[in-house]
């Protein structure tokens, strides 16, 4: 192998390794099967391609030639039955095609099965059928190509728009193997353009299929937020709520009994929440929401629990308290920070201003057998009650009355 060759395959090396530490880095954050069920095919793919550039013969002259040839020739088809498979996943269309269904189920297992014959005929046939087996291992390939790229046309076809650039992706895989292939069979009949349009072909497929996977993953999990699996997360501005809420309350009662202090359930009540809804649309809710979540997360830091109790109501639970002026001082900085306007865009793209109305009530606790219901509910109550007496005070200075005097 010449050094401008290997110079050209040891670059293609080195972006996989980059590229796999991606797909490392996602499973590590995410820690999800569909992120790692990415990464082995990522080890699996791109161990295949590094092995058909032929970089690992040329740095180490002594590899066995009837290892080395079986993993050659059946990593492709076992490559292409995980790309069948992990398409399913990725895709997941199968379910509502039968063409993808078929597709996918009988590629895979043909290519699985194979795998397997291509290892025994390289076991019984290696020194005499090596470039037969090779070219059978390029059909085999060529198939699986074929098949992916039909997936994901197909489920471009029905909407799906990431299939689209997967399709993209299959062109330049297609690319890949025909010039790993080529390399391996007429390796002096291919010039140093070929090879370096071979190992980029290989490098963008492979970044591709990282990238749409971290961005899948990602849909996925806000899919299943909204679709409510979560059921102890909100989905607009992931607080606890419910059973997750109560349990952390719960906890902080506990932890405050234990360490002989006291704790505070401070209860927020937004009382004008659906002001905007009929001007501009619902789902300034959920801008608001989002917004009155991290106010009160910069008021009170991270220390303490956060939850919504339902829509109109924020609670904050302090826990350990040995002051009962921390209490107050953090009450007074939730209200400076909650009162300020805050801008919403609604559903004709049009700004418009939110000025919270909201009233708080707060219970101290010194016992860790209480019900955190009961006094998130007598915390909500005296919210309430403030908000009676606004309402009140407000219409005793607006009554007939009160104007001639």
């Amino acid at each position: 192998m010449q050094t401008l060759e290997s110079v050209v395959w040891s670059v293609m090396l080195g972006g996989l390794l980059t590229i796999g530490t991606m797909a490392v880095v996602d499973v590590a954050l995410s820690r999800t099967l569909a992120a790692c069920r990415g990464l082995l095919f990522m080890t699996v793919t791109g161990f295949s391609c590094v092995l058909l550039s032929g970089l690992p013969e040329d740095l180490f002259p002594g590899l066995p030639v009837v290892p080395v040839l079986i993993l050659k020739s059946s990593l492709g088809p076992l490559s292409g039955a995980m790309v069948l498979t992990y398409l399913r996943q990725w895709l997941g269309v199968a379910a509502e095609d039968h063409y993808v269904h078929n597709a996918i189920l009988w590629g895979s297992t043909g290519l699985l099965v194979a795998a397997v014959v291509i290892t025994l005929l390289c076991v019984l046939f290696a020194a005499t059928l090596s470039t037969e087996i090779l070219l059978f291992a390029a059909f085999l390939n060529a198939v699986a190509v074929l098949l992916a790229t039909f997936t994901s046309v197909r489920a471009a076809q029905l909407g799906d728009k990431l299939a689209r650039t997967m399709a993209v992706g299959c062109l330049f895989l297609a690319l890949s193997l025909g010039g790993l292939f080529a390399h391996q069979l007429v390796p002096d009949h291919g010039s140093l353009a070929i090879w370096i349009v071979t190992s980029f072909s290989t490098v963008v497929f492979f970044l591709v299929m990282v990238a749409l996977g971290i961005r899948r993953n990602r849909q996925l999990r806000k899919l299943e937020r909204l679709a409510g699996l979560s059921q102890g997360v909100d989905p607009a501005t992931g607080l606890p709520r419910g059973s997750v809420l109560l349990s952390k309350v719960d906890d902080a009662f506990w932890r405050s009994a234990r360490l002989n202090t006291s704790c505070a359930v401070i209860c927020l009540h937004l009382r004008n929440l659906y002001e905007l809804s009929e001007v501009a649309g619902h789902s300034v809710d959920q801008q608001i929401l989002a917004a009155m979540a991290a106010r009160i997360r910069r008021a009170m830091g991270f220390r303490c629990v956060v939850g919504l109790y339902h829509p109109r109501c924020f609670v904050v639970v302090l826990s350990a308290v040995k002051q009962p002026k921390l209490v107050r001082k953090m009450t007074e900085r939730l209200r400076e920070l909650m009162v300020e306007p805050l801008d919403v865009i609604g559903s004709n793209d049009a700004v418009h201003r939110f000025i919270p109305q909201f009233s708080v009530g707060h219970v101290t606790v010194s016992s860790a057998d209480l019900v955190p219901a009961d006094v998130i509910d007598e915390a909500e109550q005296q919210a309430l009650n403030i908000e009676r007496e606004y309402n009140r005070a407000e219409q005793t200075a607006h009554s007939p009355l009160q104007a001639e005097g």
